[in-house]
């Protein structure tokens, strides 16, 4: 066990990868000691036989699309609400938005004590 297993603390209900490691080989293990065999299999070999074409996938829309309810009267009060949103709103102007600035404040000797935040 290292370090980082003994100080990491996994979720409630939720397995770390070292430990479904240990599971799949616990029971790799297992299914071979009671006579299972493993087959290899040679890179890019597919199911498929050779010279036929898989079938199409399934297409994801089957059935006719549903029809929609209109709305315009909640569409309209949102467009409504939205344009008086645009108008009440100033731009912002430079000159009169309110910045802070830290002052550092000193005892009595000069030394320094604290920071603060002073409206400009």
């Amino acid at each position: 066990m290292t370090d980082k297993d003994k100080h990491s603390k996994p979720k409630l209900g939720v397995k770390s990868k070292a430990a479904i490691r240990r599971e799949l080989e616990q029971a790799t293990k297992k299914f071979l000691q009671v006579g299972g065999e493993v087959d290899n299999v040679p890179r890019g070999a597919t199911a498929w036989e050779p010279g036929t074409r898989p079938p199409p996938s399934r297409p994801l829309f089957t059935e006719p699309p549903s029809e929609r309810t209109p709305v315009p009267e909640v569409v309209a009060t949102i467009e409504a609400r939205r344009e008086s949103l645009k108008t009440s709103r100033k731009p912002a102007s430079k000159s009169g938005r309110k910045r802070s600035r830290k002052q550092l404040i000193y005892d009595d000797f000069g030394e320094p004590l604290r920071h603060i935040w002073v409206d400009e």
